[in-house]
């Protein structure tokens, strides 16, 4: 079987942060998060990375980011257009927000033809994290009819920020599969755990004990066409919703639903963390730092 891909979605406009902070360096020598996903993929097993990115930055991304990687491992670029949609849609007038995570990696059909993992551009992730997904991606094969997928989960109070709300996947597993995920896109601390403020009126109280998806997904190429699918599905019913995001962990529960996959839940060792705010970045910066004065990464990263 072929080395499993790295799918990486660095196309986010960064609103809440003020900037690209997929480019937004991290390290003690400039490296940023993306960087350190790339390096623990490589000494976790992956063969191949792709970027999907917008075109609007694609030189500025090109020239500092991926052509550090060059050297060490294929790159191949895919680009989210807020106008690439199927026959018969368009963008509504007034439509800016991109279409989501869903249709972020739908720009990658066509240059995957192995089993991937999907994460995140500025969602640190983690050596143990890469290691366990990789050797799972090893091992994905149909079964009883079904996909088989898997997630690396995380536990909610630990991928809160403390400077505003953030959005989870929210989800529940039985005998180490998932059950559901809970798209929850405001969810905030509170003095008892957290709390999802979504509707003001009716806030859904939290523990802070839950498992949620940071999209670090495992998937085989089948998962395509089920997403045009889900995508098309969404543009139907809420294509003239201004706001409204076809979101992975949606439709990863709706596969689930219907009987279509199974998601093996991975654990793992690793902590999470994340720049959602530009009051986070200190507490990344800080945080890289321990790991790689403890060894865990060489400074610099790509010497």
């Amino acid at each position: 079987m072929s080395k499993p891909t790295l799918l990486i979605l660095a196309a986010g406009m960064g609103s809440r942060y003020g900037g690209l902070k997929q480019l937004d360096p991290m390290g003690p020598n400039g490296e940023t998060v993306l960087d350190y996903s790339v390096f623990d993929a490589l000494r976790g097993g992956f063969g191949k990375v792709v970027f999907v990115i917008r075109r609007d930055f694609e030189e500025e991304f090109k020239t500092k980011v991926g052509s550090r990687f060059d050297k060490h491992i294929p790159v191949e670029y895919g680009f989210q257009s807020i106008t690439d949609l199927p026959a018969g849609f368009s963008v509504p007038e007034g439509r800016v927000k991109p279409w989501g995570t869903t249709h972020a990696v739908l720009a990658a059909d066509g240059l995957i033809h192995e089993p991937f993992a999907m994460i995140n551009a500025d969602d640190f992730y983690g050596r143990d994290a890469f290691a366990k997904l990789a050797a799972n991606l090893q091992t994905l094969a149909p079964s009883g009819g079904k996909k088989q997928y898997s997630m690396v989960g995380f536990k909610l109070s630990n991928t809160l920020s403390d400077n505003g709300s953030v959005a989870r996947g929210v989800c529940t597993s039985t005998n180490g599969k998932l059950s559901s995920v809970t798209e929850m896109t405001k969810i905030v601390k509170s003095t008892t755990g957290a709390r999802n403020e979504e509707d003001p009126a009716n806030p859904v109280e939290l523990t802070g004990n839950e498992l949620v998806s940071m999209n670090f997904f495992g998937f085989t190429p089948d998962l395509f066409p089920q997403l045009h699918a889900a995508f098309t599905e969404f543009l139907k019913t809420s294509g003239t919703d201004l706001k409204a995001e076809c979101y992975i962990p949606k439709c990863v529960d709706v596969l689930i639903k219907d009987g279509e996959a199974e998601v093996e839940v991975l654990e793992t060792s690793s902590s999470w963390f994340g720049v959602t705010y530009p009051e986070d970045k200190e507490v990344v910066v800080g945080s890289i730092k321990k790991l790689v004065d403890a060894g865990e990464y060489p400074a610099p990263l790509w010497a």
